[in-house]
């Protein structure tokens, strides 16, 4: 039997790998779809893009309701203050994924070059929004997001949409979005007609560099310009969750963690380590770049979570009411059940990933979409 503490570290990994597996998963979709006006030349070119990643954009997405799940049932305080508070943000990004399948599904229903260019342009703006907005998240956990909680832990919050947009905040939102598009690149590179692969190849080798030129200067400004949160003495791994039993402390390092687990900067190095590798390989074996690319979006977002540990959501407005993962999970009991569930679903959703892959492999060329098109 696993202890609360145990358990609570468990499942913060858990929602870390479940959140890299959305970004590298979906993520390149997104930086297709985010390149596909860009990238594709004229119709039949947009076609072969959108045709590599319509047969598992879909199923690439169960990350990301898994991710949703596992906060909802593991994180109950995380989910409520983040899907109340950032209401409207949030509800801009279901708007983008509510579009993009209607993209998929109807630009091709009218052979009419301004119909098709239409959703062209709502699947090319969805991807961007999503990739931009998740950067913008992400900063916004370093800055501290405006909530508290009251002696009954009723939550208020203390802001709107556009104090999100700090210039912290969009610069991790622009190297969300070189990541994710250098990503998309990447894919294109090994899936798409030659013709355009070697155009993504180019994309992918700019886009990885002002990735990790920005990822550079996120990281000074978070070490000198962003106050770091600290738990002020011994956590109460073992306690109930309530974020209100504890002190915290503002105005260290947010990479105070990095100085107590050293490995922890593997991940960091990982993903400058996998740019270049992205540089190198890109367009020179079938897979290797998209690798690359993988391990350079699992790296940021790892770095990321480091960096917060073991702070889920710090709190601008009263440091003590942010959340843990030491006060702000659900029961020992509750973990461990989900924990047996998700050790019999999770290796069958990532089997069944490999499988479609495997099934789905091969470029998608110019000559497959006029054959099948008709010309069109």
């Amino acid at each position: 039997m696993l202890d609360y503490a145990t358990l609570r570290v468990i499942w913060w990994a858990l929602l870390g790998t479940l959140l890299i597996g959305f970004a590298i998963m979906d993520g390149f979709d997104f930086g297709v779809a985010g390149l596909l006006k860009g990238l594709g030349r004229d119709n039949e070119e947009r076609q072969v893009l959108l045709e590599g990643i319509e047969p598992t954009w879909e199923g690439n997405q169960v990350w990301f309701i898994l991710a949703g799940g596992a906060t909802f049932a593991a994180w109950p305080m995380l989910y409520a203050v983040s899907f109340s508070g950032m209401y409207f943000a949030i509800a801009l990004v279901l708007l983008a994924l509510i579009l993009r399948p209607v993209g998929f599904n109807f630009r091709g229903k009218i052979h009419d070059p301004r119909w098709a260019s239409l959703w062209d342009w709502v699947l090319t703006g969805s991807g961007l929004a999503v990739m931009l907005l998740a950067g913008v998240a992400f900063g916004n956990l370093f800055l501290g997001l405006p909530f508290r909680f009251d002696d009954d832990l009723r939550m208020s919050w203390h802001g709107g949409f556009l104090d999100l947009l700090h210039p912290f905040a969009l610069l991790c939102g622009l190297i969300s979005l070189a990541m994710l598009l250098a990503h998309g690149a990447c894919f294109a590179a090994f899936k798409a007609d030659h013709a355009i692969a070697a155009r993504a190849v180019a994309i992918a080798r700019w886009t990885t560099l002002v990735f990790a030129a920005l990822y550079v200067l996120a990281g000074l400004w978070l070490a000198w310009g962003v106050p770091g949160y600290a738990v002020v003495g011994p956590a109460a791994t073992e306690g109930v969750s309530n974020p209100l039993f504890k002190q915290v402390a503002v105005g260290g390092s947010w990479f105070a963690s990095y100085l107590q687990y050293p490995w922890f900067w593997t991940a960091p190095l990982l993903a400058l380590a996998a740019a270049v590798g992205v540089q190198v390989l890109v367009g020179r074996r079938n897979m290797a770049g998209f690798l690359a690319s993988s391990v350079m979006v699992g790296g940021t977002i790892a770095s990321a979570g480091f960096a917060l540990f073991p702070f889920l959501l710090p709190s601008s407005l009263d440091p003590h009411s942010s959340l843990t993962v030491w006060d702000a999970s659900s029961s020992r009991g509750t973990l461990q059940l989900m924990l047996v569930a998700t050790a019999v679903l999770l290796p069958v959703v990532i089997l069944y990933t490999g499988w479609v892959y495997r099934v789905m492999r091969g470029r998608v060329t110019l000559e497959q979409v006029r054959k099948a098109h008709g010309g069109y």
